[in-house]
């Protein structure tokens, strides 16, 4: 497996790919860190990880993702990929889309391997708070992440 590491406003990250597609994101510093990966995939997100940082905007549709999962998970985190930077949707309206419940798409995004490029951040509670977030800091990285792409719309 393949890793890259880079810093972010949100701290290090550190990028997973195998036969070019990305697996997973993790934060702090890869192990192997001082053997930066040449992979094109990687080097990819890693630049467009550094426009998103600056600019609020994704474009990780430019990626290919492989994250391990249940049937379910997958099916929850392509739901999370076509929601566009600056926007939310809440566990419920995912949960009507896909015929189960809010608690099963919660426990979907806390187990998404591959955060900010499949954005879990932007499901949120029916009422409009942030709700909760596994990644970094917590409810602090979700706050983060969303007010950058808020402010790039």
């Amino acid at each position: 497996m393949d890793m890259l590491s880079l810093k972010s406003p949100v701290g290090e990250l550190t990028l997973f790919a195998e036969a070019g597609n990305i697996t997973a994101l993790s934060w702090g510093r890869g192990a192997e860190a001082p053997r930066q990966s040449k992979n094109p995939i990687l080097r990819l997100a890693q630049d467009l990880l550094v426009v998103y940082f600056e600019t609020g905007q994704d474009q990780f549709n430019r990626l290919s993702f492989d994250p391990h999962g249940t049937a379910f998970q997958k099916r929850v985190w392509q739901q999370m990929c076509i929601i566009k930077a600056g926007n939310t949707k809440s566990y419920g309206d995912i949960a009507k889309i896909l015929g189960s419940g809010p608690r099963a798409v919660g426990g979907a995004c806390g187990a998404n391997p591959i955060p900010i490029l499949i954005p879990c951040h932007r499901i949120i509670n029916t009422d409009g708070a942030q709700g909760h977030y596994s990644g970094g800091d917590g409810p602090y990285t979700k706050k983060v992440l969303l007010e950058l792409e808020q402010g790039s719309v």
